[in-house]
């Protein structure tokens, strides 16, 4: 066992090495005259324990545990136990000395051999405790200040780090300095973990942040505050340009794709920026501000940078009381389906019809296109548009049960649009296939509609998803046909058995000759290819005279009916059956 003894009485210091000695040879002992020469000693030599006098000139035994202490935390060689001894009886300089970390106090008189060796014992156990309780304090810091994955400050950390920061500016509010707060979400993230699994989600959230830092000085406090979103402090900012700067860095970064896992994973971001004191004062208010940013960046399209303005507390405001309504009216089912008829080409008879959603219940409803990308991005459409599949299924069943018996009954077919969204469910064919056994309707009655911007970037669940609802025998068609950037490509890539041609190529006006062959060209491929061809938006008699010139098989629009509910639909029926009636009884 080595043994460092500091003490300036020489006297003091044989007695003790002998008193040491006395009980085993193996012991060495290492004199010092005072608390400097002892910490040399400790920097160059591995000592088990330190026995320093308390009363010396110039530097006493406080000094050297506080010096102790400071080591301690950062030198493995001055990681050990210090015992304090005296010529001092005062109990309280002996509860000042183990407060201050000292693991042991001992008075010159009462050393005896056996005594300071249970002495040392006692501290090495007391200071190997010790050691624990501070590693375990540590970890315990580290798990309440960073974040477990990526090693960032968590929120919590981030809360402290950016109050700390604001009050810093506050003081020095003579510097004409700023501080900004980029808020960064990362775009569609939830389908990576979904498609791909958590592990390369993890993954991806590891390399992002590895390049987000590149874009760093090293100054700023970069956090994961959930998720897949992330904060950055800019501290000591002179102009606005340089937050702007940092975002379009971390933008570019991320266009380059991530292989993970044998996995091409790319990622967008949404970044919102806020600076105080430009537009706000406190910690509280500069993070609503970037968030509102951020959402506006998300509602530009993603993948871009957005900086508070003023009019957007007032638009954020209106659209969170746009989706606190939405939550209870998904919660109320406050909605009911109207059914706008499809109508045969050559004859215009009704052939079936598309369920299209409407709110009510309420006294200011919002419209389709209000509260759809509402409930696209909160992703209430899953819970919205099983609602709407189950209805129209049922719905169908209902009109074709009741009808069959009616002369020259025909089945009708029903169409239900599809959101982006609702693609990434899995679960989404086994949910349809439980409606349609349920309600005893065909497959085949059903067409579900997909817009052709829902399939511009499509991954593989995706795919699966639409293919599993067609092997239900379910029919696909491609909305908005036309109007989108890859038409060919969709026919090709997915199985769609019906294009509906967009109203806006309806020939009207100035552009109708050219619209006209416009949509004779799209017949003529769609037919040339086997698929069935719906005409939207037919307002004229014109119109509808151009689609029977054109064999257009379906045709849909005002000029022939409106979306109707289902009690004006029902009373159509009666009555149109009344007529046929009449005319046989004739």
């Amino acid at each position: 066992m080595n043994v460092l003894l500091v003490d300036d009485d020489l006297v003091d210091r044989k007695h003790i090495q002998r008193t040491l000695k006395r009980g085993s040879a193996d012991i060495i002992v290492v004199e010092a005259e005072n608390v400097d020469l002892g910490l040399e000693q400790l920097k160059d030599n591995k000592f088990d324990v330190v026995l320093c006098d308390f009363n010396m000139p110039r530097k006493n035994g406080m000094d050297m545990i506080n010096a102790l202490k400071v080591s301690n935390s950062s030198d493995a060689k001055l990681g050990t136990p210090i015992i304090i001894i005296s010529t001092s009886e005062d109990d309280d300089l002996a509860v000042r000395c183990l407060e201050a970390g000292a693991q042991d106090f001992l008075t010159k008189t009462d050393i005896t051999g056996f005594r300071l060796r249970r002495a040392i014992a006692s501290a090495k156990t007391r200071f190997k405790l010790e050691e624990r309780l501070v590693r375990s304090h540590k970890k315990i810091q580290i798990m309440a200040e960073q974040d477990g994955l990526t090693k960032l400050a968590n929120r919590h950390m981030f809360d402290i780090r950016l109050e700390q920061t604001l009050n810093e500016l506050k003081r020095n509010k003579e510097n004409k300095e700023r501080v900004a707060l980029i808020l960064l979400d990362l775009d569609h993230f939830k389908d990576v973990n979904d498609n791909y699994g958590h592990d390369v989600g993890d993954e991806l959230l590891q390399r992002v942040v590895n390049r987000i830092k590149g874009c760093l000085r090293g100054s700023e406090v970069f956090a994961r505050l959930g998720g897949d979103e992330f904060a950055i402090i800019l501290p000591q900012l002179e102009s606005v340009h340089i937050a702007d700067k940092v975002g379009g860095r971390i933008l570019k970064v991320l266009e380059k794709p991530f292989l993970i896992k044998g996995v091409m994973v790319s990622i967008g971001a949404s970044i919102g920026i806020a600076f105080c004191p430009d537009n706000a004062q406190n910690r509280t208010e500069i993070f609503k501000f970037a968030d509102i940013a951020m959402y506006k960046a998300k509602a530009l399209g993603r993948n871009q940078i957005a900086f508070f303005e003023d009019d957007m507390q007032k638009q954020f405001l209106a659209r969170l009381e746009a989706e606190t309504r939405l939550r209870k009216a998904v919660k109320a089912k406050s909605f009911e389906l109207h059914y706008q008829p499809v109508f045969n080409g050559d004859d215009l008879n009704e052939i079936g019809y598309e369920a299209l959603i409407r709110w009510v219940a309420d006294d200011n409803p919002m419209r389709p296109d209000e509260f759809i990308p509402i409930a696209e991005e909160t992703r209430l459409i899953n819970e919205l548009g099983q609602w709407i599949i189950d209805q129209a299924i049922h719905q169908l069943s209902l009109w074709n049960n009741t009808n069959k018996e009616s002369i020259n009954f025909k089945a009708k077919k029903m169409a239900i649009n599809l959101s982006p969204v609702q693609l990434s469910d899995i679960n989404l064919s086994s949910f349809i296939k439980g409606c349609l056994d349920k309600y005893k309707v065909p497959a085949e009655m059903i067409e579900f509609e997909l817009t052709e911007t829902a399939l511009l970037d499509v991954s593989e669940q995706t795919i699966t998803v639409i293919e599993s609802i067609s092997k239900l025998g379910c029919h696909i068609a491609l909305d908005d046909f036309g109007t989108g950037y890859s038409s060919i490509s969709h026919l090709h890539q997915f199985p769609i058995d019906t294009v509906k041609i967009d109203k806006s190529l309806m020939p009207t006006g100035k552009e109708k000759e050219k619209n006209y062959k416009l949509v004779r060209g799209l017949v003529a491929m769609a037919n040339s290819l086997e698929l069935n061809i719906v005409a939207e938006g037919v307002e004229t008699l014109e119109q509808v005279e151009m689609c029977q010139k054109l064999n257009i098989q379906c045709l849909q629009g005002f000029f022939l009916s409106r979306p109707l509910s289902v009690s004006h639909i029902d009373d159509m029926h009666r009555a149109l059956s009344k007529r046929k009636q009449i005319s046989l009884d004739r």
